[in-house]
């Protein structure tokens, strides 16, 4: 479209990082529920790795927490810009550059998150077992991994869109989503952003196009399934409220899964 720019928007981490803030606490306080709960025996400080950790915002929250954090992604921009808030923050965690399905961590964690969707990136089944052997060869046993992603209901023929407005320290971001109904065959859908800026009295725009593998409950259900170092402890919704744990399937598409590593605690 006219006026829209070709541009990753991972490119610019702090407009990312505007439209994605504000459920840091909430998400951090989830994730520390769920390794009280369901994970390896407590110790006096957690060790989280958390793939694709984009800005740095939970790695922010979890490292002011008095957590050993650890976080890795594929931009370099990201990574900078995490790095920098951190510095700003007074906090230390451990940053380094790697692809979701290619990496080493070099310690044993006893958790990892992937959550809103990141895990789709992989497109294809390998890639999904590989990263998966990855993470699993960094936890402890009985560490957990909890992956955070939206089912999707092929029957469903619409397109989906959503678009909301955030500012920060005179940048305001209105981003627009839209997702193309999957192609079942495939189990790719396409997804588009774009960036509306508006910053010292000048406006641009972006988009990004890419596209997401897909599932459905079955589809992620085997997945699991060929991950023979993990099983699934627990699964809830993205209100992550430690109260509404859930039996699948179900009806919802928002899932939470969490995933305890074998060999620890049942």
């Amino acid at each position: 479209m006219a006026g829209y720019a070709e541009l990753d928007w991972y490119d610019t981490p702090l407009y990312y990082d505007i439209v994605f803030a504000g459920d840091e606490q909430r998400e951090a306080e989830f994730l520390e529920g769920l390794l009280e709960r369901y994970g390896p025996p407590s110790r006096r400080r957690r060790r989280i790795l958390e793939p694709a950790c984009g800005s740095g915002r939970l790695v922010l929250e979890l490292a002011r927490r008095g957590h050993d954090v650890w976080g890795f992604d594929l931009n370099g921009q990201m990574l900078e810009f995490a790095r920098q808030r951190l510095s700003r923050a007074r906090r230390k965690a451990h940053l380094f550059q790697a692809r979701l399905e290619d990496f080493e961590a070099p310690r044993e964690f006893d958790l990892a998150h992937c959550l809103v969707n990141t895990f789709k990136y992989l497109l294809d089944e390998a890639s999904v077992q590989r990263h998966l052997r990855a993470v699993a060869a960094a936890l402890r046993p009985g560490g957990l991994y909890v992956i955070g992603l939206h089912l999707t209901e092929y029957e469903d023929r619409r397109c989906n869109h959503e678009r909301w407005n955030c500012a920060r320290d005179g940048v305001e971001v209105t981003c627009n989503i839209r997702g193309w109904p999957a192609d079942p065959a495939q189990r790719l859908e396409r997804v588009r952003s774009r960036l509306c800026v508006r910053e010292n009295g000048r406006e641009r725009r972006s988009q990004t196009e890419w596209s997401f593998r897909t599932y459905d409950w079955e589809q992620f259900a085997a997945t699991l399934r060929r991950a023979r170092d993990f099983e699934l402890a627990a699964s809830f919704d993205f209100t992550y409220e430690l109260s509404r744990e859930r039996s699948l399937p179900d009806d919802q598409l928002d899932l939470v899964a969490v995933l305890r590593k074998r060999g620890g605690k049942a």
